[in-house]
């Protein structure tokens, strides 16, 4: 199957002023774009093109001498869910299942802010931020480049891109603040809860 690059699921002003649209036609249409094209070049006459994105990414996952198609399929991923994990007037303290199940693993939603916040923030280089279950129990954790949970067996609830690209744009090199609005601003709390189904 060709994959193909999906829809935002919000215009690409909806985030403003948090991650203005010049932001979006850089990130989303120049850069994940060029993921999906790259992707479907490199797998080509591989046997990997009648495969599923998730499948693609499994199948390559620690291999070296497929690095480029697992690099650049796992960005198509990430890309994509760090797209649901925004939305405009999002943020805050959760609701429902997420808020019990973040209380019950980190004590408080502010005890949470400040790990997921600090995961972003001292992820060296480019990279990802997660929160993600593992065997059941929600975690906090960061890959670094393209890498992604689901190449290790967990299961992504939400995530934060920290590729400079993702922020720079509009906050230079202060992702800390980046990282703020981030949780305080458009966190996606409906898609996380839905991700716990």
């Amino acid at each position: 199957m060709t994959i193909t690059l999906p829809d935002l699921p919000f215009a690409k002003d909806a985030l403003e002023p948090h991650i203005t649209a010049k932001t979006l036609e850089f990130h989303y249409g120049k850069h994940h774009n060029a993921y999906v094209t790259n992707l479907n070049k490199l797998i080509g006459g591989t046997g990997l093109e009648k495969e599923s994105l998730e499948e693609i990414i499994k199948k390559t996952a620690g291999d070296s001498s497929k690095a480029g198609i697992f690099n650049n399929a796992a960005q198509v991923w990430n890309h994509t869910f760090y797209w649901n994990s925004l939305k405009p007037k999002g943020g805050g303290e959760p609701t429902g299942q997420i808020a019990e199940k973040i209380a019950g693993a980190f004590g408080s939603y502010s005890k949470f802010a400040e790990e997921f916040k600090n995961a972003g923030a001292t992820q060296f280089g480019s990279g990802w931020a997660w929160l993600v279950l593992d065997k059941g129990e929600l975690k906090i954790t960061k890959t670094l480049n393209a890498d992604t949970p689901i190449a290790h067996g967990l299961k992504p609830i939400l995530t934060v891109d920290v590729w400079e690209h993702a922020y720079y744009l509009d906050y230079q090199n202060r992702r800390p603040d980046y990282l703020t609005t981030f949780i305080e601003k458009l966190i996606n709390w409906d898609f996380a809860n839905a991700n716990l189904g």
